[in-house]
């Protein structure tokens, strides 16, 4: 039965998402707050609507925004879709948000109130691994509604989906995953920058490393980043730092202890700290959180210049 589906936010990450399911052939409305950003989609079938209250009819409703205040405001602020609905509310809202847990679990339970069941679906990857057809996504909540879900969310990330349960178990395994990059991005720029200054060239150790046991497509297509300085934004730093306190909040909560992650945490706050203490720190903080790496070499009395070599992301199909 062919479904029509709302979405809101086309930002680095949605709008591509979206694409994918306009390119599928699937009917998507949809709404961002900067309406023109959207408007390109036109030309694949997207319907851009001007009020969150138009995707009111649709069957399924994504959203993809970047924090719990930002879903709360969409759903029921006073534009909101649910506070201004015009006839029937869609029965399935999808979150592709990393939210917290509580903000996740106070939504679903306005969102229950109107008799919507509320799908988490966080996804791992970032707009190049969108474009190379290599997303995954992790799935919460009532399993037929999630079930009916999946299929859809399966054309944006078709890497894979895995459903783990009720609730939000799903932003529990987004939490994670977030803190664990953070965790690998400090760690791949420690030992790239020790290897360095002792002589070794960038481009030349990671290349080992992503050829060796402990590579991974993260290390691979971070790899153009610290080899030739290209901060070009894929996550900010703000946002890693949001998830890994929460990280380390639901560390302190169920009593696991958290020395790495709050090593990270520490480390990246350096290079906030030292973005705040610049005239553009608003330009440094909005460009890629891997550009710590400079921050780091500053420490170690290094000063990085880009290697300019053509080296590959890994992506590459």
């Amino acid at each position: 039965m062919a479904l029509k589906l709302g979405w809101i936010g086309v930002g680095r990450m949605g709008y591509q998402m979206a694409e994918r399911l306009l390119i599928a052939g699937q009917d998507v409305s949809i709404w961002n707050r900067t309406k023109s950003k959207a408007e390109p989609l036109t030309k694949l079938g997207g319907k851009v609507v001007d009020k969150l209250a138009d995707l009111s009819g649709v069957d399924i409703l994504f959203a993809i925004v970047s924090e719990g205040k930002d879903l709360e405001e969409v759903y029921f602020g006073k534009d909101g879709i649910v506070t201004n609905a015009k006839g029937k509310l869609p029965k399935i809202f999808v979150d592709c948000s990393s939210i917290s847990v509580e903000d996740s679990e106070r939504i679903r339970a306005r969102l229950k109130e109107h008799n919507i069941d509320f799908v988490c679906s966080p996804v791992s990857g970032n707009a190049l691994v969108i474009k190379a057809g290599k997303l995954s996504a992790v799935v919460s909540g009532p399993e037929a509604a999630a079930k009916q879900a999946m299929p859809l969310i399966e054309i944006f990330a078709p890497r894979g989906v895995s459903y783990v349960g009720e609730g939000e178990l799903a932003r529990i395994c987004k939490i994670a995953h977030n803190v664990m990059l953070g965790v690998v991005i400090e760690n791949l720029t420690e030992i790239t920058l020790l290897a360095n200054k002792m002589g070794v060239p960038r481009h030349a150790f990671l290349a080992f490393m992503n050829n060796g046991v402990m590579g991974s497509m993260f290390t691979a297509y971070k790899t153009p980043a610290l080899v030739n300085l290209d901060w070009t934004t894929t996550f900010t730093p703000e946002l890693l730092r949001k998830d890994l306190d929460l990280g380390l909040e639901l560390g302190r909560e169920w009593d696991v202890p958290m020395p790495v992650t709050a090593a990270t945490r520490e480390v990246l706050q350096q290079h906030i700290g030292k973005a705040l203490s610049q005239p553009n720190s608003k330009d440094i903080l909005a460009q890629d959180f891997a550009k710590m790496a400079e921050t780091m070499a500053e420490l170690a009395g290094m000063k990085l210049t880009s290697e300019n070599k053509n080296v590959g992301t890994g992506l590459e199909s």
